[in-house]
């Protein structure tokens, strides 16, 4: 239990990082990266499977890049799910899902998860 808190900690703490590195994705506060955090688990869980099975000819052909698409289409679901949380344009959350992979997979190497 303590495990999935402290993910779900660390992917709320990549969505607040990012949002201060990037000028085209903001978050109103702590609390709304916490929320993203929960939204983006279940919207990775339950709808981008579903998508990737779709997908495996484009994923295949273009050698495993269009999963930066479906991870963008997943960050702008969540922004406009989660009142607080803007993505202005693809771009910005083609952009802010590799930060967000990037920040998330650096704090979970650095406490061993």
């Amino acid at each position: 239990m303590a495990s999935i808190l402290l993910v779900w900690l660390i992917n709320a703490l990549s969505v607040y990082a990012t949002s201060s590195l990037l000028a085209g994705i903001s978050i109103k506060s702590f609390g709304s990266a916490l929320l993203v955090a929960i939204v983006l688990g279940l919207i990775n869980a339950i709808i981008k499977p579903i998508l990737v099975f779709f997908s495996i000819p484009f994923i295949i052909v273009t050698l495993g890049l269009f999963l930066l698409v479906i991870n963008a289409l997943m960050l702008q679901l969540a922004a406009a799910v989660v009142d607080g949380f803007v993505v202005e344009s693809f771009g910005w959350a083609v952009l802010g899902s590799l930060v967000i992979s990037l920040v998330s997979w650096m704090l979970s190497a650095l406490l061993n998860i």
